[in-house]
C-alpha cells in the first residue's frame, strides 16, 4: 500500500524522473503504432453528411454498422445522405501494426490546435499526445498523457478557414501531428466527425452544438478560490478564511480535501478534526465563503461504512475478471470503485448526495477518477475489468473502451446528485480526470502541477488548448501543488493564473504555506491587486460565462481568433484574450520581457484603479479599439456589493465608435431560463469633442436599473473620466485628459 509518507517523499524523485519516463513511453508507443508508410495500406471510406458542412467518415459498411455510439456527443447525429463529392477534407483509413488509424492530409500553412489537456506550446503542429487518463502527478515536459482526454483536433489554414476532426473512439488513442493529422487507436475500427467552417470560432461553435455547452455555473463559482491538501482541522480551515477578511483579499470558496473525512471515507466527516460541519459551514458562510469538498471513487472496502453496504446491494461495483468486486488500493486501503456506466450504480451514487450535502457543503470536487490505483499496472484498473455500461453508451464492455470516460460519467453522477439535492441551485463540481463533451457536467483543473516557471509558462497553452477543444472553464494550480517555488514564481503565477477562468490557489501536504500572504508584504500587495482585479471585472468575466453558455466560445482565447488570418498570432502563448475585448500579455519566465506580439488595430493599456498598472509582476491588459468592458467595485465575495456604480471602461475604433455587452442575473438558481435576467448592449460614438454613450436593452426581463455610471474613455492623450445615470444618453466632454 502507498501511505500518504511515501507519497510525500516521492515526490521529488518522482518529478526529476517524470521527464525521461515521459519520453520513453512516447517513444514506445510510436514504435507500437508506426506511421502509415504505403498508400496500399488504406481501406475505402464511406461517409454521410451529419449536418451543413458536417461529415461523419468510416473505414467501411461493415466498421459503421459495428460502430460504438460516441460517447462524446451530447446526442446522435443524423444521417443526411452521403457527403457530397469534393468535399475540402477527405480522411484516408489505415491498419497500422493490426490497430485502426485515420490519416488527414494538411494543406501547407495549416496552424493545428486542440488535443484538449497536453503539455507544450499552443501550436500543436509537430508534436504528439496520447488519449488516455492517467495520475500524472509532478508531470514534466513531454509527458505524452495527462489526467483528460480529446482526441480532437482543430486545423487553421493560411487564409484563416478552419476544420475540426474529432476521433469518435474512447480507446487509448495516439494524436500524431508531425507531418499530417493521425489518429490511430488500441480498439476497434472508429469514426472520424469532421466540421468544416469559415472560422475556428465557428468551428468551436459547431464543436459545442454537437458535444454540449457547460451549463451556466453560480456567479461564486467565477471568484477566487482557496485549497490546500489539507487545511485541517476545523480551526485551521477558519483560520485561513479569516485571514482573507482581515487582509481585505477578495475570496469565494475555501475547499476540503480528504482530511476532513473519516479515514478517507468519501461522505463523511473525521469525528475529531471536524466534529461538527454544519457549524463550520454556516460561520463560513456568514464570512461570505462558500465550501467545496472532495469526493473521490474509492470505496473503503469495509462492511461498517454506510457507501461501501449501499453499493454493496445495489451491485454498484465495477467488476473484475470472472464478475468479482474489483478491488483496489488508493487512500482508504482497499477499496471498490461504482461502475458509473451504469445508470443504476449513477443513480444510487446521486443519492449519496443529499445527505451530505445538508453539511452545508456548496459544491463537489472529484479527484482521483482516471481511475487512479496506487498498487496496480500503469497505475489504474486492469483493461479486462468490466463495465455494464448504459445502451446508449455501448453496453457492456471492458475497462479498455470505458477507462477514458470513467471521470466524466463520474461527474455526470456526481452532478446528477447536486440537482437532487438542490434543484434551485447550479451545481458546481470540478474533475481531475475527464473527456471530451464532459464540460457538460464539470469544470476542470490541469491536476498536480510543479512550483517552476516552466509549470507557469506551460499552463497557458495547456488552458487555451482546452478551451479550443470545448472546455471553457478550466484552470491550473496557482503558485504550483508540488514543491515550494519562490515569491517571485508566486507573484507571477498569481497575476495570470487571477485571469484564467478557473482561479483557485492551491498546494501538497507537507509543502510551505501558500496563502496570499505567505511570502510578505510585497508579495501579499500583488497577490491582493491580482484578486482584485478579477472581482472589478467580475460583470465582464460573467457576462463572457454566460456567452460561453450560449455559444461555446471559450473564455480564454487564443491571439489569432483576433485575426485567424494573421501568420505572426498562430504561435502566441504569452499572451491570451479575455473574450473579444481584453487583451493580456504576461510574462511567465523570471527574466522575459513582455511580448510584443500582439492582433491589428487599436489596443489601448488600461488599469482598473487598484494601483496595478505600475506593477511589473502583473500582466499587462489592453482593451480593444471599439469595446466597451464593463467591471464593478472590489468586492469581499462575488454578490456581495450591488453592481452600483456601473464602471465602462470604452476605448473607440477608428470610427469613433464602441460597444459591449453586460449580462446580469441572480448568480444563482435557474430563473433566467426563464427570463430573469438583463442583457443591456451599452454604444459610445464621438460628436465633435463629446462622447455620447447610451443603453439598450438585447433580452431578458429583468427591469431597468437607475443607477450611476462612472465612465473612463482610453485616448492617446490620457483617460477622459464622466458620470451620469445609466438611465439616461451621457455626454462626457473629451476637451481634457485625466
Amino acid at each position: 500500500m502507498r501511505t500518504m509518507r511515501s507519497v510525500r517523499e516521492s515526490a521529488v524523485t518522482w518529478f526529476t524522473t517524470c521527464r525521461s519516463l515521459a519520453l520513453l513511453l512516447a517513444a514506445v508507443l510510436a514504435t507500437a503504432i508506426p506511421p502509415p508508410t504505403a498508400a496500399g495500406d488504406a481501406v475505402a471510406r464511406v461517409g454521410e453528411r451529419c449536418g451543413d458542412r458536417i461529415a461523419r467518415f468510416h473505414a467501411s459498411e461493415d466498421a459503421r454498422a459495428r460502430g460504438l455510439p460516441s460517447i462524446a456527443l451530447a446526442a446522435p447525429l443524423p444521417d443526411l445522405g452521403p457527403v457530397p463529392a469534393g468535399s475540402p477534407v477527405q480522411p484516408t483509413f489505415f491498419e497500422i501494426a493490426g490497430r485502426p488509424a485515420v490519416r488527414i492530409d494538411i494543406e501547407a500553412g495549416t496552424s493545428l490546435y486542440g488535443t484538449g489537456e497536453t503539455t507544450g506550446p499552443l501550436l500543436r503542429n509537430g508534436t504528439q499526445v496520447i488519449a488516455w487518463n492517467y495520475d500524472a502527478y509532478g508531470y514534466g515536459p513531454g509527458m505524452p498523457h495527462l489526467y483528460q482526454s480529446h482526441p480532437w483536433v482543430l486545423a487553421v489554414r493560411a487564409d484563416g478557414s478552419a476544420y475540426g476532426i474529432l476521433a469518435e473512439t474512447s480507446y487509448r488513442c495516439r494524436i500524431d501531428l508531425a507531418e499530417y493529422v493521425l489518429f490511430a487507436a488500441e480498439g476497434p475500427p472508429f469514426s472520424v466527425l469532421i466540421i468544416e467552417r469559415d472560422s475556428p470560432q465557428e468551428v468551436i461553435t459547431t464543436l459545442a452544438d454537437l458535444i454540449g455547452r457547460i451549463p451556466l455555473p453560480p456567479q461564486w463559482a467565477l471568484g477566487y478560490h482557496q485549497c490546500r491538501y489539507s487545511y485541517c482541522p476545523e480551526a485551521r480551515v477558519l483560520e485561513i478564511a479569516r485571514g482573507f477578511r482581515d487582509r481585505a483579499i477578495p475570496c469565494d470558496v475555501i475547499w476540503l480535501d480528504i482530511d476532513y473525512m473519516d479515514g478517507f471515507r468519501s461522505f463523511t466527516f473525521h469525528p475529531e478534526h471536524f466534529p461538527d460541519p454544519r457549524r463550520l459551514t454556516d460561520q463560513l458562510h456568514a464570512w461570505g465563503f462558500k465550501v467545496v469538498a472532495m469526493i473521490d471513487p474509492g470505496i473503503k472496502r469495509d462492511p461498517e461504512y454506510f457507501a461501501y453496504d449501499s453499493g454493496s446491494r445495489a451491485d454498484a461495483w465495477v467488476k473484475a475478471a470472472g464478475d468479482r468486486d474489483y478491488i483496489g488500493t488508493v487512500w482508504p486501503g482497499e477499496c471498490v470503485f461504482p461502475d458509473f456506466t451504469n445508470a443504476d450504480a449513477r443513480a444510487w451514487w446521486a443519492g449519496l448526495h443529499p445527505k451530505f450535502l445538508a453539511n452545508g457543503i456548496d459544491g463537489v470536487w472529484n479527484d482521483m477518477n482516471e481511475p487512479a490505483i496506487f498498487n496496480a499496472e500503469g497505475r489504474t484498473m486492469p483493461l479486462d475489468n468490466v463495465h455494464r455500461a448504459d445502451r446508449e453508451l455501448g453496453g457492456i464492455g471492458p475497462h479498455a473502451r470505458y477507462h477514458n470516460v470513467y471521470g466524466m460519467q463520474m461527474v455526470r453522477a456526481t452532478q446528477a446528485g447536486l440537482l437532487q439535492a438542490r434543484p434551485d441551485r447550479r451545481p458546481f463540481v470540478l474533475t481531475r480526470a475527464n473527456f471530451i463533451g464532459g464540460h457538460r457536467y464539470a469544470a476542470a483543473w490541469t491536476g498536480d502541477n510543479v512550483a517552476v516557471w516552466e509549470h507557469l509558462e506551460g499552463s497557458i497553452p495547456m488552458i487555451l488548448n482546452l478551451g479550443l477543444s470545448g472546455q471553457p472553464f478550466a484552470g491550473a494550480d496557482i503558485g504550483g501543488f508540488s514543491r515550494a517555488g519562490t515569491g517571485a514564481l508566486f507573484a507571477r503565477w498569481m497575476g495570470i493564473g487571477a485571469l484564467m477562468p478557473f482561479a483557485r490557489g492551491h498546494t501538497e501536504k507537507g509543502n510551505i504555506d501558500k496563502e496570499p500572504w505567505s511570502f510578505g508584504q510585497e508579495i501579499e500587495r500583488t497577490c491582493r491587486q491580482a484578486i482584485q482585479r478579477r472581482y472589478r471585472l467580475m460583470p465582464y468575466l460573467y457576462t463572457l460565462f454566460r456567452e460561453a453558455a450560449e455559444t461555446g466560445v471559450p473564455v480564454m482565447r487564443p491571439l489569432f481568433f483576433a485575426d485567424p488570418s494573421d501568420p505572426k498570432l498562430r504561435a502566441e502563448d504569452d499572451a491570451f484574450l479575455l473574450g473579444g475585448d481584453v487583451l493580456v500579455i504576461a510574462r511567465p519566465l523570471p527574466n522575459s520581457d513582455f511580448s510584443t506580439v500582439r492582433p491589428a488595430g487599436i489596443w489601448r493599456r488600461f488599469d482598473l484603479g487598484l494601483g496595478d498598472g505600475a506593477n511589473l509582476e502583473l500582466p499587462r491588459i489592453f482593451l480593444r479599439g471599439g469595446a466597451i468592458l464593463p467591471a464593478g467595485p472590489v468586492s469581499e465575495y462575488a454578490g456581495q456589493v450591488l453592481l452600483d456604480p456601473l464602471t465602462l471602461y470604452i476605448c473607440l475604433d477608428e470610427h469613433g465608435l464602441a460597444e459591449g455587452l453586460l449580462y446580469e442575473d441572480a448568480g444563482e438558481g435557474f430563473d433566467y431560463r426563464e427570463g430573469a435576467f438583463r442583457l443591456a448592449r451599452y454604444r459610445a460614438r464621438q460628436e465633435g469633442e463629446t462622447l455620447v454613450l447610451t443603453r439598450e436593452r438585447v433580452t431578458g426581463n429583468w427591469p431597468t436599473v437607475d443607477r450611476e455610471v462612472v465612465v473612463h474613455l482610453l485616448t492617446l492623450r490620457g483617460m477622459v473620466t464622466g458620470r451620469g445615470r445609466s438611465g439616461a444618453t451621457l455626454r462626457i466632454p473629451l476637451a481634457a485628459a485625466d
